[in-house]
């Protein structure tokens, strides 16, 4: 049975299509699955080459740090953390937007995640991969990398259960550890639908054994729910948690600038913020590369457009908020930290971030922009580079002028600082470009869903109009 674009409606608002086109049950199921099945494109052989040469940057970077040590990077006294921890922030937060749609959207019924939910999870689980690399490689002495890790501490020198890196690993890990957990149940139904569709041996084979003997029945679809909605529940305060862990590892310090209880909300704001620009950017090149504009439509874009036009007030709202404690407090510690931000050698990277984080999202206000998506797409890109040099900003300004004048100096990364982080972005194409070759992209379960002939009442309301 196909249904037209003006019968799908979304759960939240009536009027709008969740999807469009002519859908139904079995073109969904060869429009996803395709892409998996199909023959495999010369540009996707081409990007992945370049994704992984980056990712060999990475790991070279990598390799070259642990052989001559830190001095290869940019940090200097006072400036002891550069751009691997501002990397690892910028990793963590982009990790933000998957659990939020699949976890707190689908607690809240919003139907209209179901086609982004997929993609935007695998995203949370490949920026957390990187993310994960940096506490690593940034503590100096890599061979004692296992001082984070919660091993027997019977002598009390390590691992330091006070040390706000071990609070990241205990967070950042936990919160990996169910995002991979929720993303893995919600591919069961669609593994299996790939190993009934295999034509090879090996294929079956494999996808059988990651279907779990997934046949469908009413029985398995009845534990397949509770457990996506416990795992939703076990997310969900993860979202807020995490992130607010890792505005800790600055909050608990005395460095002007970061001793602040503003700090996790603004964190958590600021992750989701990023997040979702990410998902936009990756969801617009997905429904122009595969021809998903049937089920990424402009509602999903305009929907998260708002999403982050509010987290970007919120977080436009934290900065004013900053330079209000500052001066309110009295600290001329701390309202110096601020003036220098904004007008100290530093300015062009401060300025920057306000221009992306605060000016450019207030474009969303116009349909017209929510609904360009050359706009969205540029935007997006836009509010990533902003939030990068968010986390450049909080770093490197509090550390570069400290309480001792006679210690300032100017933090320039250099070539291996770039190195590497140029290269975690090739990490993380690669792994995006694995999962898009080898897993279906969108939900097909739950996009059919929300397909008027899921609802059982659809038959006889159809009767009814005729």
């Amino acid at each position: 049975m196909n249904t037209t674009a003006k019968d799908t409606k979304s759960l939240d608002n009536p009027g709008t299509p969740l999807i469009t086109g002519n859908q139904s049950f079995h073109s969904v199921t060869e429009k996803i699955s395709g892409i998996v099945e199909a023959k495999v494109s010369p540009y996707w052989y081409l990007a992945i080459t370049i994704s992984s040469l980056l990712a060999l940057v990475f790991f070279g970077s990598i390799g070259y740090l642990v052989w001559e040590g830190i001095g290869i990077w940019g940090v200097n006294v006072p400036v002891g953390w550069g751009f691997a921890i501002i990397n690892f922030v910028f990793w963590v937060g982009i990790g933000h937007a998957g659990t939020l749609i699949s976890a707190i959207l689908f607690l809240m019924r919003q139907r209209w995640r179901t086609s982004i939910n997929r993609f935007a999870e695998a995203m949370t689980l490949f920026a957390i991969t990187c993310a994960l690399i940096f506490p690593g490689i940034h503590v100096g002495r890599i061979w004692a990398a296992y001082w984070m890790f919660p091993v027997p501490n019977q002598m009390g020198m390590w691992p330091n259960f006070r040390s706000p890196l071990l609070w990241d690993v205990f967070a950042v890990s936990t919160y990996f550890t169910a995002s991979l957990l929720f993303w893995y149940t919600g591919l069961i139904p669609d593994f299996a639908t790939l190993r009934d569709r295999a034509k090879t041996k090996w294929k079956r084979l494999i996808m059988g054994i990651l279907a779990l003997g997934w046949r469908g029945g009413n029985r398995q679809w009845k534990h397949y729910e509770l457990a996506y909605l416990i795992l939703a529940g076990i997310s969900t305060p993860l979202v807020l948690s995490v992130h607010s862990v890792v505005s800790t590892d600055f909050a608990v310090s005395l460095v002007p600038g970061w001793h602040t209880t503003i700090f996790p909300p603004y964190f958590v704001a600021g992750a989701i913020f990023s997040g979702f620009a990410m998902v936009m950017t990756l969801g617009i090149l997905a429904r122009k590369i595969f021809g998903l504009e049937d089920f990424i439509t402009v509602n999903h874009l305009d929907k998260m457009s708002k999403i982050m036009l509010v987290t970007g007030m919120m977080v436009g709202y934290a900065y004013m908020m900053e330079f209000f404690i500052a001066w309110y407090s009295g600290n001329e510690y701390e309202l110096f930290t601020f003036l220098n931000r904004a007008f100290g050698p530093y300015a062009w990277a401060y300025w920057t971030m306000i221009t992306c984080n605060v000016l450019v999202p207030q474009l969303f206000w116009f349909k017209k922009v929510r609904n360009s998506i050359g706009a969205l797409f540029v935007i997006s890109i836009l509010i990533n580079i902003g939030m990068w040099f968010e986390r450049f900003v909080i770093v490197v300004t509090s550390l570069s002028r400290d309480f001792l004048p006679a210690n300032w100096d100017y933090y320039s990364p250099t070539f291996w600082d770039i190195a590497t982080f140029v290269g975690s972005f090739g990490l993380f194409l690669t792994l995006f470009l694995l999962f898009v070759r080898f897993v279906p992209i969108i939900s097909m379960a739950e996009v059919k869903g929300v397909l008027p002939q899921a609802d059982p009442h659809h038959t006889a309301k159809e009767q009814a109009k005729g």
